[in-house]
C-alpha cells in the first residue's frame, strides 16, 4: 500500500512538472522573442526542466514596458527643466552620421544634446576615486551618487567618509545602490551613513513577492553629480580591485569620464529618475540655481535604457552607429556577447572594408562569461574583424570609438544583459579631437593586447571548444 502511495504521488509530481514545463514553453513562444533566445529557453526547459523552470522564473519572464519609470508628469517636469540647454544640432557643425544618430538618441529617450561641455577621462580606478572623493569635499549643495557596486573596503570607506562628511556640512546627500552588486556589502555600512544625515536607497530590494522580477532588474549604472557642476560616469565601481587589481587580476582597465557644462543636467535628471522609480517623492532633490561649473568644447548626448523602456535604447543606437560606420570601430568590453543584430552589423562592417577591432580580456571575472565570449571569435575572425586579448589583467572599460567623431562611454556591457535587462547609462561624445583622444588610449591598451589569428585559434583544444560551446547555449539568458 505504501509503495503504491509513493509511485502516485511520484506520478503526480512527474505530471505536475511536465505540465508546468509545456505551459512556460508555450509562454516563451507566446512572447513572439528572438527566435535564438526562444530556443536557447526551450532547450533548456526540455533537457533540465528543474532547473530550466527556477532559472525562467527568476531571469526569463518578459516584463519589458510592464511598469513606466516615471508617470507623465514627472517625465513632464524633467523635460521643462531640460529644455531650457537643448540646442539645435542644426546649427553644430557635425557629421551627418553624428546628426543622425543624436535623432535616433533623442526619439528614443527624449534626451537632448549639450554643447560647450568639458570632459577628463579617468582609465585607472586609483586617479577617478581621488578626483570624485576630491569633488564631494569640496560640495556646498548636494551630491547624488550611483553605483552598482559599493564594497566595503578601503576605497568604500574613502567615499563613506566623504559623504558623511558632506551631509554633516550641510550638503544634501542622495545615494543609491545595487543590493544584488552589494550584496556582501552588509547593511551596517549603509545604516552608519543613513545615521549621519545620508540618504540611502537600494534600488529595488529582493524580496518576495516578484523575486524573479526584483532580481533580473538590476541598476547597472555609475553615475555622480555634485553640485551641477559636475557629473560622473563610466564602468568603475566602488571597490579596491579597480585600483589594485584585486584577488584574481595582477591590474584592472576601466574607463570613467568626468564631465563639466549643461550635460551635468541630464546626468542628474537619470538619476532623479531611477528616484522616482523607486516611488519616492523627487521634488527634493530639484536645484534651481544655474549652472556654475566650467565648460569646454565638447558636444554630449546622455542615453539612459532598461527594461521598462519600450526599445531596448543603446542596443538600437550601437547598431545603427556600427551600421552608419565608413572607417573604423573600436571597441573594448569586458563580456562579448553580442544579440544575432549586433554581430551581423559587425561582420557586415568588416565584410564592407571598415577596419573593426574588438578587445576583451583573455580571462575575465567570470568563466562562463569568458568562455560564451569566446565562442563568438571564430565568426568574428571570419569576417575580418581583429579580435584582442588584454592579457595584463582584467578589462572592464566599456567604451565604442566609431570613425572620426563619435565615442560613447558608459556601464553597458556588450551583452544580452546590458541591452535588455539591465538599467544602464551612457554618455554619446560627438567631437574629431576627443575621438582621436580615444582612439590613441585604445592604440596604447593594444600594446598590452594580443592578436587572435584563425589559424592559431583553430588550434584550441577540444575541450575548450566544448565549454565554449556549452556556454554559447546560455549566453542569450545570461
Amino acid at each position: 500500500m505504501e509503495n503504491d502511495y509513493l509511485a502516485l504521488v511520484s506520478w503526480l509530481c512527474g505530471l505536475t512538472l511536465f505540465v508546468i514545463t509545456v505551459v512556460t514553453a508555450c509562454v516563451v513562444i507566446s512572447e513572439n522573442r528572438n527566435p535564438v533566445r526562444s530556443l536557447a529557453w526551450l532547450t533548456v526547459l526540455t533537457v533540465v526542466p528543474v532547473f530550466g523552470l527556477m532559472l525562467y522564473f527568476i531571469f526569463g519572464r518578459d516584463v519589458k514596458s510592464k511598469r513606466a519609470a516615471l508617470s507623465r508628469s514627472m517625465k513632464r517636469k524633467l523635460r521643462r527643466r531640460e529644455k531650457a540647454v537643448w540646442p539645435n544640432s542644426a546649427s553644430i557643425p557635425l557629421a551627418d552620421e553624428s546628426r543622425q544618430l543624436i535623432k535616433v538618441a533623442g526619439t528614443l529617450t527624449g534626451n537632448g544634446i549639450h554643447t560647450g561641455n568639458g570632459a577628463t577621462v579617468y582609465d585607472n580606478g586609483r586617479e577617478m576615486f581621488d578626483a570624485l572623493i576630491k569633488d564631494i569635499e569640496g560640495a556646498t549643495r548636494y551630491v547624488y551618487i550611483q553605483f552598482y557596486i559599493i564594497e566595503n573596503d578601503e576605497v568604500g570607506r574613502r567615499l563613506q567618509q566623504a559623504l558623511i562628511g558632506a551631509s554633516s556640512r550641510g550638503v544634501k546627500v542622495y545615494l543609491i545602490y545595487d543590493p544584488v552588486g552589494s550584496v556582501g556589502t552588509g547593511k551596517k555600512f549603509f545604516k552608519s551613513m543613513e545615521s549621519a544625515g545620508v540618504v540611502v536607497k537600494p534600488f529595488i530590494p529582493v524580496r518576495f513577492p516578484g523575486f524573479g522580477v526584483r532580481i533580473n532588474w538590476r541598476n547597472h549604472r555609475k553615475q555622480c553629480v555634485i553640485d551641477g557642476a559636475y557629473g560622473y560616469v563610466g564602468g568603475m565601481n566602488i571597490a579596491d580591485r579597480y585600483v589594485d587589481g584585486g584577488r584574481e587580476f595582477d591590474s584592472w582597465r576601466d574607463i570613467h569620464v568626468r564631465v563639466s557644462g549643461s550635460v551635468v543636467r541630464s546626468i542628474e535628471s537619470s538619476f532623479v529618475t531611477d528616484w522616482g522609480f523607486m516611488g519616492d517623492d523627487f521634488d527634493a532633490l530639484f536645484d534651481e540655481q544655474p549652472l556654475t561649473s566650467e565648460g569646454g568644447e565638447l558636444t554630449m548626448q546622455v542615453v539612459t535604457s532598461g527594461p521598462t523602456s519600450q526599445w531596448a535604447n543603446i542596443e538600437l543606437l550601437f547598431l545603427r552607429a556600427i551600421g552608419r560606420a565608413r572607417r573604423r570601430i573600436y571597441i573594448e568590453t569586458p563580456y562579448f556577447l553580442p544579440t544575432e543584430g549586433l554581430l551581423s552589423m559587425l561582420q557586415s562592417s568588416a565584410l564592407g572594408g571598415v577596419d573593426v577591432r574588438i578587445m576583451v580580456p583573455r580571462r575575465s571575472d567570470s568563466a562562463v562569461l569568458t568562455y560564451a565570449s569566446s565562442s563568438y571569435v571564430a565568426e568574428c575572425l571570419r569576417a575580418g574583424i581583429k579580435i584582442y586579448f588584454y592579457e595584463p589583467g582584467m578589462l572592464h572599460s566599456k567604451t565604442m570609438i566609431v570613425d572620426d567623431e563619435m565615442v560613447t562611454i558608459g556601464s553597458t556591457n556588450f551583452d544580452f544583459r546590458s541591452f535588455e535587462h539591465n538599467f544602464e547609462v551612457n554618455l554619446f561624445i560627438y567631437s574629431a579631437a576627443f575621438n582621436e583622444e580615444m582612439a590613441n588610449r585604445f592604440h596604447e591598451a593594444l600594446r598590452n593586447a594580443t592578436r587572435i589569428f584563425p589559424d592559431k585559434w583553430a588550434g584550441r583544444s577540444r575541450v575548450r571548444r566544448i565549454k565554449e560551446s556549452l556556454m554559447r547555449l546560455l549566453a542569450p539568458i545570461l
